[in-house]
Order: C-alpha cells, then sequence, then structure tokens
C-alpha cells in the first residue's frame, strides 16, 4: 500500500515543531507500525535527511516505549495494543496518518517523536515499591495466604507498562489511572500494607507536584490503555488516599 504521513518533526525541546509530510510506498499490510516507520526512514537517510526520531526496545507490547499518538489516538486505532503491535492492515491504500508525540504538560518533547516521561519514574520513586529484606530471609511465597480474588486483581493492576496511554488520552492529561495501578498493586497485598499510607500520600503528591491534570470520569483513559486498566484502581486509589489523610 501506498501512504501519506504527516509526522510531527521537533529538533529539540526549545524547538517550536512543525509538521511534515512524507509519502511511503510499497507498504506491506503485514508490517507493523513501528516496521513501517522503519522504511521511511531509510529512505530519509538514502536520502541525506534526518530520520524521524521515535522511541522503541522490545517491540513485543512489553516496555511501552514505542508510545505514539496516531489518527488522534494513543497507540492507534487498535485497542489493548501498544503501537509496536499495531499492524498496517489497520489502515488503507491511499490513507493519510497523522503521527504526533503523546501531549502533556508532564511529558515535555525531547525530540520528534520522543518524549521525555521520567515523570512516571519519579512518582514510581515517591512510593511504588515496598521495603522488604530478603537477604537471608527469604519466606515461602505459600507461608502467606492471599484470597484468589485479591491476587488476581493485583496483577491485572501489575501489567501497567507506564507508557502513558491514559495521560495522553485525558483532556486533562491525568496520571490517576497510572498513578491508581501502581497503589493497587500493593494495596491488594499484605506485604504493601506496611506503607499503605505513606506510598499513597507521597505518590499522589508527587503526581500532583509534577502537573498532571485531575480525573473528571471521562473514562477515555481505560479505552486506551494498551494493557485494559481498569478504572476501578482509580476508586481504590480514592479510598486509599481518604483513609491515608484521615488517620
Amino acid at each position: 500500500m501506498n501512504l501519506t504521513l504527516k509526522v510531527w518533526r521537533q529538533k529539540n525541546a526549545q524547538d517550536k515543531g512543525r509538521m511534515a509530510e512524507y509519502k511511503v510506498t510499497d507498504i506491506s499490510d503485514h508490517m507493523s507500525f513501528l516496521e513501517m516507520l522503519d522504511v521511511l526512514n531509510e529512505d530519509l537517510v538514502s536520502k541525506n535527511e534526518e530520520p524521524v526520531a521515535f522511541d522503541h526496545d522490545c517491540r513485543e507490547g512489553i516496555c511501552g516505549m514505542c508510545s505514539l499518538f496516531i489518527n488522534g489516538e494513543a497507540h492507534g486505532p487498535d485497542r489493548l495494543i501498544t503501537t509496536c503491535q499495531l499492524h498496517m492492515r489497520k489502515f488503507k491504500d491511499g490513507d493519510t496518518i497523522y503521527i504526533e508525540p503523546f501531549r502533556a504538560k508532564a511529558f515535555p518533547v525531547i525530540k520528534d517523536l520522543i518524549v521525555d516521561r521520567m515523570a512516571f519514574e519519579r512518582i514510581q520513586q515517591a512510593g511504588g515499591f515496598i521495603s522488604v529484606n530478603t537477604s537471608g530471609n527469604t519466606t515461602d511465597a505459600n507461608s502467606i495466604l492471599i484470597p484468589k480474588n485479591d491476587a488476581d486483581l493485583s496483577m491485572d493492576a501489575a501489567s501497567c507498562i507506564g507508557c502513558g496511554a491514559c495521560v495522553a488520552t485525558c483532556k486533562n492529561s491525568s496520571a490517576m489511572l497510572f498513578v491508581s495501578a501502581k497503589v493497587s498493586q500493593f494495596a491488594l497485598l499484605p506485604q504493601g500494607k506496611i506503607e499503605a499510607k505513606e506510598r499513597v500520600m507521597n505518590m499522589v503528591k508527587q503526581m500532583d507536584l509534577e502537573g498532571f491534570g485531575n480525573c473528571t470520569n471521562t473514562e477515555a483513559c481505560e479505552v486506551e490503555c494498551p494493557k485494559g486498566i481498569s478504572l476501578e484502581n482509580i476508586a481504590r486509589m480514592n479510598r486509599e488516599y481518604l483513609c491515608a489523610s484521615l488517620t
């Protein structure tokens, strides 16, 4: 298939940026979206032009680095997939595709389609961990009984890959779904109870300091999340925060 690409080009964080138009030809519908961008970049390099900078790593839907805004949707028109799992069969011959970086105050553009998502890392560092001494004190996992429903919900929350689709698709650039997933995965387990109050207070505080907006229950974040993280986690985080605030 032959496609017209409208790609955001920005030299650095200080550059104003602009949309640039490119043509790509003979694109197989079996290609992934990133493979299509590889074809574009190979063509640009052969013409001694600057290739388009975009994030990628595992290309297996695990790392969350390949975050792109495609035709107005985080990760593109498919559901429960990351950009690297999006295949060109979702598009038609002759289509025009708009490709932009994730837009949020807390995700400043570094170059072209790459944004700085270190805000998520700082939120994690604020409380997304448990302080357990594992040096010679390991315990059989089966010695701590956990209800299956709690274990399943915790695993579901832990599947968040921190890609930022929730932020990019939210009209308020809210990080509530991400933060609530990181809070929930510990709040549901006995190992996370010891630091529960400090965790939720510190992570929410850091989220606000990073400049993310608040949640207004639009629910777009759950729809666009490649891992289907549930809004129930936001409700759980709000309960955890309220309890921590009152004690």
